[in-house]
């Protein structure tokens, strides 16, 4: 019950904001005794789920149209997630992890500050956009985690709608934890199913919530909360470190 309840509000925060699920979720179950290769793949599946879920009641509400741009954005994004994997494990052996951290919390601090006092609407970037969503990629591949701040972040500066990139991220995301899940069972891991089934339904129950507050919410009240979770999001990684 309470893994359940710890899922539920994760992933409400995730579903509504387009970030924060495996940022916020991950630690707190390590703290709880949890060892990470129990909780790794739990997360994944719970997310992986909760992702497409969220992506099509996102659609059916109308805060996101994948059709059109959208559409490509969403292809883009989901193309570099398994790209950034590969990429990532290339290049693991030869970069410090601490730095990598270090330097995704500070894009993230930026990008949350930008968002809260930007003065003007960018137009959109398909450049702005590919390096974005590269670098989310990669980071998720090599480190596991950040991928919702600089997607959701990365889309905002790329000029896309808040809620047209929260609902596009949920389902990069959920692409992306499937891949991963994916590669870890082929490699031998298992999924430990007392974790997951109570991380499984308490998420899955927050995502109805989270898609009627962000069609619900005002679009430049909902930027702001947005910018402020990239911030305390970009803060809590450094404090991790």
């Amino acid at each position: 019950m309470i893994l359940a309840a710890i899922a539920f509000v994760a992933e409400f925060i995730d579903s509504s904001l387009g970030m924060g699920y495996g940022t916020t979720l991950t630690p707190i179950l390590l703290m709880l005794g949890y060892e990470p290769l129990v909780v790794v793949p739990a997360v994944l599946c719970s997310e992986l789920a909760t992702g497409l879920l969220a992506a099509a009641l996102h659609h059916r509400a109308g805060n996101v149209r994948f059709v059109g741009r959208e559409l490509g954005v969403a292809g883009m994004l989901c193309g570099l997630s398994v790209v950034g994997a590969v990429a990532a494990v290339s290049v693991a052996v030869s970069i410090p992890g601490v730095w990598l951290k270090v330097w995704i919390a500070a894009v993230v601090i930026c990008m949350g500050v930008l968002t809260l006092f930007r003065r003007r609407e960018y137009r959109f970037s398909w450049g702005r956009l590919a390096a974005f969503g590269a670098l989310a990629a990669f980071n998720k591949g090599l480190s596991g985690g950040g991928y919702g701040p600089l997607v959701t972040g990365g889309q905002l500066m790329a000029g896309n709608g808040v809620r047209s990139s929260i609902g596009v991220t949920s389902l990069a995301e959920g692409v992306t934890c499937a891949v991963g899940l994916g590669a870890f069972l082929l490699a031998g891991g298992r999924l430990d199913l007392r974790l997951a089934v109570p991380l499984f339904i308490g998420a899955l129950l927050s995502v109805p919530l989270a898609v009627f507050i962000v069609r619900r919410v005002h679009e430049v009240a909902e930027r702001r909360l947005v910018g402020l979770a990239m911030l305390a999001l970009g803060i809590l990684m450094v404090a991790r470190l």
